[in-house]
């Protein structure tokens, strides 16, 4: 039997019901790192073998994880834990600490780095003359392999020359380079993904995906970063406290 089970306590002489006991159990176990993103958990009838419990206790318990957003349930395929990220909309963080802080192993990978002529918006947006250059940076954002979001950056060459330079994390580089993003300006709204971008997102076409258009500013507040994230629902969770 899997050593993880060996440390989930059930104790049937409690008022809790002992599905919830398991919940709790699981739950406290997955957000304590016993289980990672993407890896599966056992089917309803090992669970219940493995913890000497119904298969209606195993099912029971699955599904209140599943409602909490900490599983997925494939048909077919088997029980999965889920990334999530908590993106908190009044703190400026970058994806790359956000996967940090929840254990996660962050990685990139790249659609393209380039220096580029900028679009009208990403002109007007960042104050650009009508001869300036820009680097783009456009990539699949993955949390220990499970692709989250799909993101498309665009800085003036003044500020990322070499969009080469950047391996995991933008603001981490421009904070080393002395020109970090101290604040920034975020919107978000929903958005359908078209056959291009469900390839990339890796979810079925006209999903429904959160669409953040940030920009940021430097110190002497010059804007300096556009970037546009797809987030996928099924990963993705954005709060803010609102104080009376």
């Amino acid at each position: 039997m899997d050593s993880r089970f060996d440390r989930l306590r059930l104790d049937g002489t409690l008022a809790t019901p002992l599905y919830r006991q398991l919940a709790n159990e699981l739950e406290a176990a997955i957000r304590g790192g016993e289980w990672r993103a993407g890896e599966a958990l056992p089917s309803e009838r090992n669970l219940a073998e493995a913890l000497g419990v119904s298969r209606i206790t195993a099912r029971k318990a699955l599904d209140q994880l599943k409602t909490t957003g900490l599983i997925r349930r494939d048909r077919g395929s088997g029980t999965f834990i889920r990334p999530s990220m908590d993106q908190s909309l009044t703190r400026l963080t970058s994806f790359s600490e956000m996967l940090t802080r929840r254990g996660f192993q962050p990685r990139s990978e790249w659609i393209a780095r380039e220096r580029c002529q900028p679009g009208s918006e990403e002109n007007l947006r960042l104050g650009l003359s009508s001869n300036a250059q820009v680097s783009r940076l456009k990539r699949l954002r993955l949390a220990d392999d499970v692709v989250m979001a799909v993101e498309e950056s665009c800085l003036p060459v003044t500020v990322l020359p070499n969009p080469m330079d950047v391996d995991v994390s933008l603001y981490r580089w421009l904070e080393d380079a002395g020109t970090p993003i101290v604040r920034a300006r975020q919107q978000v709204t929903a958005v359908n993904a078209d056959a291009e971008l469900a390839a990339l997102a890796q979810v079925a076409p006209g999903q429904a995906l959160l669409k953040v258009t940030r920009l940021g500013f430097l110190a002497d507040d010059t804007p300096a970063e556009l970037s546009v994230t797809y987030c996928r629902t099924d990963y993705y969770d954005f709060t803010v406290e609102l104080v009376r």
